[in-house]
């Protein structure tokens, strides 16, 4: 396979004015990049450097925008924030300059569903190539760019329910391809990912505020779908169907045999497409650990499959796995009420655990004694005591002692009694 070369990047002051020229914001390019809008910032400030498939991808971007339009430097004073009326020839320029970069973004149409062919992908660019035939789906979030909003346009606030259902709508159904990947299962897939979006939704005052709402349930999915405690579910022991295909097999197996971090290192950066630093930072490892990880699962794949020596092809390879399996997410709504109804259980079982425990002290309290009593010792045998003697018959002197008591009246001697004068 051959690669395209790699494209030199400008310096951090022309690519920001390539953005500008191109009227697109921070959170657009970023969404275009497949980055934050932090990372932008910092590579047009200098304080990082792109590398990677993202760097290379922000490069051809950058490239792209300034063979679309002419650079313009910006005014003095102007920044992100600012949105000063643009000239009727300006608003022109850019509106046929958007069209281009729709056509270019959208390609040629794609065959039919019948004429569409599975195999081996080699892709050599894959910022810039369509999804190959037989690819319906992609592991990562397809980036949703939107037009600049201006100053007057009306702000319609979403509810909790609503900006919930968009998210769960826009990364469930790559969130299952993912989880299927690190799981080999197609049930712990769907349940992984329903139990993310499960303590989304009770955080969600937390997981709303947070700057990537898609990661950090991505990084839910993943806890859920690698952890130790599925072993003990038999349910979720149950051997599944594996893949038609001996190659998918052969590669379902291998990524099973590899540790559950380099698994989630691997499917991240190779499957998913995020930076290093970014994959670093989601398996809370350094930048030199996740490479190693990374290193030694692509060490671990080519030694039983060549083919996936390159990492573009274990790329496409890692897709079409991934999209071999119909995996359906359930519905929002769903998700909700199943979350709720989890939360009240644990929460009324939390309540009545608390309450018989209380009992149990109480009872305790009121029938444990309240001084010490010393237990009564064991008997012991006494020794050195002469037996008892058995009676024998009566002598003259107590035969007489006993006529004179049965003689006697039982009731004792008179007594005195006062008499009156």
């Amino acid at each position: 396979m051959t690669q395209s070369p790699a494209l030199p990047l400008p310096p951090p002051k022309e690519r920001r004015r390539l953005r500008e020229a191109a009227s697109l914001t921070r959170a657009q390019l970023a969404s275009r990049v497949g980055v934050t809008i932090e990372t932008v910032r910092g590579w047009e400030t200098g304080r990082s450097t792109p590398r990677g498939r993202k760097g290379e991808k922000y490069a051809k971007l950058l490239h792209s925008l300034g063979d679309e339009a002419e650079v313009t430097p910006p005014q003095e004073g102007t920044t992100d924030s600012d949105d000063p009326e643009p000239s009727p020839g300006a608003a022109s320029a850019r509106r046929s300059a958007r069209a281009r970069r729709k056509a270019a973004a959208t390609g040629p149409k794609r065959p039919a569903a019948k004429d569409r062919g599975r195999g081996p992908v080699t892709v050599p660019d894959r910022s810039r190539t369509p999804v190959p035939h037989g690819h319906r789906v992609i592991l990562a979030e397809r980036p949703r760019t939107k037009p600049p909003r201006r100053p007057d346009d009306a702000v319609t606030a979403l509810t909790p329910d609503q900006a919930f259902d968009a998210l769960y709508a826009f990364c469930a159904p790559a969130l299952v391809r993912q989880t299927y990947l690190l799981t080999g299962g197609r049930e712990p897939a769907r349940e992984s990912v329903e139990r993310a979006f499960q303590i989304a939704w009770q955080r969600w005052p937390e997981v709303a505020r947070d700057r990537d709402p898609a990661g950090w349930v991505r990084a839910m999915a993943y806890e859920c779908a690698l952890s130790p405690w599925n072993r003990l579910r038999p349910r979720l022991r149950l051997p599944e169907r594996p893949p038609p295909d001996a190659f998918d097999r052969a590669l379902m197996d291998t990524l099973l045999k590899l540790p559950p971090s380099y698994r989630r290192t691997l499917v991240l950066y190779d499957g998913v497409g995020l930076g290093l630093p970014e994959t670093a930072a989601e398996t809370e490892a350094s930048t030199r650990a996740a490479a190693n990880r990374l290193a030694h699962a692509r060490e671990a794949l080519a030694e039983r499959l060549p083919e996936l020596a390159d990492p573009e092809t274990l790329h496409w390879r890692l897709v079409e796995l991934a999209s071999t399996e119909r995996l359906r997410a359930a519905k929002p709504p769903v998700v909700r009420r199943r979350g709720e109804r989890r939360a009240r259980f644990w929460t009324r079982a939390a309540i009545a655990f608390t309450v018989a425990l209380i009992g149990t002290t109480a009872l305790t309290v009121r029938t444990a004694p309240t001084h010490y009593e010393p237990p009564v010792p064991p008997g012991e045998t006494v020794q050195g005591v002469p037996p008892p003697v058995a009676p024998g018959p009566l002598s003259e002197k107590e035969r007489k002692l006993r006529t004179k008591l049965r003689e006697e009246r039982q009731g004792g001697p008179d007594r005195l009694l006062p008499q009156p004068r």
